[in-house]
């Protein structure tokens, strides 16, 4: 009886079916949104797989240039087709305008396979190192939530980074520290209060040894709501020929063992003898993959510094790819990604603060400024729309921090989605197993129909 019911509504549904629909047209094929990055224990997950940042660094023009590639489709789509000849899977952007519309660039960059990094800062809104405190304020604060506004509906946005080598080997330059760290807890902030995907964010360090683990410390010190999601810093120790011992990153990776969040290069590739990107034997081996997380090769395109790979001209179409450019996309698909988890550790941990020293001079250890009163509102109100890139400006603009905040005060009330009882994403879980019971339940129930 069940059988025959189960023929009678296929044979309905079937004339039901039967009739013909216009023809519309084909639109062009997109690709599936990639799935969402997220940083949980010392690595990067996407989905249920271990990530590795492949990438490359992305300015064309310079930061002196102050210009948004993804906000120029002819430019973004011009590139895209070289970075796919690469087989990177990352791009780094220094500066983008976020009173512009990014829906195209950033679509392309999906159908390519490529997520995005994105410095929160450009030239004219961003922590100034030599007066750190007038800087730190809420016309600055709105202009970096703005930015969030924009990328954070992109699946393929990967990453936040609130500063860029603010602490450099001026010693003076470590003041600036808790600015940019009180910037981290803010964004993190902001992120969980608009109810975002928590997309990570974290700080790009310089490639200075005599404060750098104090700065990744630092970092990763403090209350929950204190703490970066991850450590990138700059490193051009690998000069080739060299070596995974030559080089000193087989100290480095004993260095940051245990460290307790992911950690990448967000800048490699000396070019003091010509480059060879053997720096991808290491960084893609299991000598480094339980520690590093990949990295950026800097950079794309000639700046007049000697790094670049491609020569671009203006807005012409057309890219001249320099012999080096050969040698990356070869070293890239020589040293693929390393398989299963590479080793990754599955618990996030905190690490003591840096004490004080003649290199780590702060007033206090931990303290943070609190954040100023003015940018209070936009963690309920949203941050409006971005000043772009020639808005007035930010540094002297007034509505200073006046105080110190009390740790914690940076903590979300309105849970961000991903987040676990901690605040940050939980492992990674295999779904296999519930793929599998879906068949079978799904085998079953026409089993019992046709019964």
């Amino acid at each position: 009886m069940r059988s025959f019911a189960l023929a009678s509504a296929l044979a309905a549904a079937s004339i039901v079916l039967a009739e013909p629909t216009p023809t519309e047209p084909e639109l062009p094929k997109r690709a599936d949104a990639l799935p969402t990055v997220t940083a949980s224990g010392n690595a990067f997950w996407a989905g249920d797989k271990r990530f590795y940042v492949r990438g490359i660094d992305y300015q064309p023009g310079g930061s002196s240039a102050n210009s948004d590639p993804l906000s120029d489709t002819t430019t973004c789509q011009r590139d895209i087709k070289e970075f796919q000849k690469l087989g990177v899977n990352t791009v780094r952007v220094y500066s983008v305008d976020n009173s512009a519309d990014h829906k195209e660039c950033m679509q392309a960059l999906n159908d390519a396979g490529i997520y995005l990094v994105l410095d929160v800062n450009n030239p004219q809104y961003s922590i100034n190192r030599d007066e750190p405190a007038p800087s730190y304020n809420d016309v600055y604060l709105q202009s970096v939530f703005a930015t969030i506004d924009e990328f954070v509906k992109y699946d393929n946005t990967l990453a936040f980074f609130s500063g860029n080598e603010v602490i450099n080997d001026k010693p003076a330059s470590v003041k600036a520290a808790p600015y940019v760290k009180a910037t981290t807890r803010d964004m993190r902030q902001y992120i969980g209060s608009q109810k975002y995907r928590k997309v990570p964010v974290g700080y790009s360090a310089a490639d200075v040894s005599q404060n750098r683990m104090q700065t990744a410390d630092y970092f990763n010190c403090g209350t929950e709501d204190e703490r970066s999601d991850f450590f990138a810093f700059n490193d051009y120790s690998w000069c080739a020929p060299s070596s995974f011992q030559q080089s000193g990153w087989d100290q480095k990776v004993k260095n940051f063992t245990g460290y307790g969040i992911p950690i990448f290069l967000s800048e490699w590739g000396c070019i003091t003898n010509g480059r060879d990107f053997e720096e991808l034997s290491a960084l893609m081996s299991d000598e480094m993959s339980a520690v590093y997380s990949g990295g950026l090769m800097y950079e794309y395109s000639r700046e007049g510094n000697g790094y670049g790979i491609v020569e671009l001209s203006g807005s012409s179409d057309t890219v001249k790819e320099d012999p080096e450019f050969e040698k990356l996309a070869s070293a890239l698909s020589k040293y693929p990604a390393p398989s299963g988890n590479g080793g990754a550790t599955s618990t996030t941990a905190s690490v003591a603060c840096p004490t004080i020293d003649d290199v780590w001079d702060l007033d206090d250890a931990s303290a943070l400024p609190a954040i100023p009163q003015g940018a209070m509102k936009y963690m309920t109100q949203g941050a409006g729309a971005g000043p772009g890139l020639k808005g007035d400006g930010s540094q002297n603009a007034g509505g200073t921090s006046t105080g110190t905040a009390t740790p914690g005060s940076g903590s979300v009330t309105a849970t961000a989605s991903g987040e676990n009882g901690s605040g940050r994403p939980a492992p990674p879980m295999d779904m296999s197993i519930f793929a599998i019971a879906s068949i079978v339940g799904a085998f079953t129930l026409v089993g019992t129909l046709l019964l």
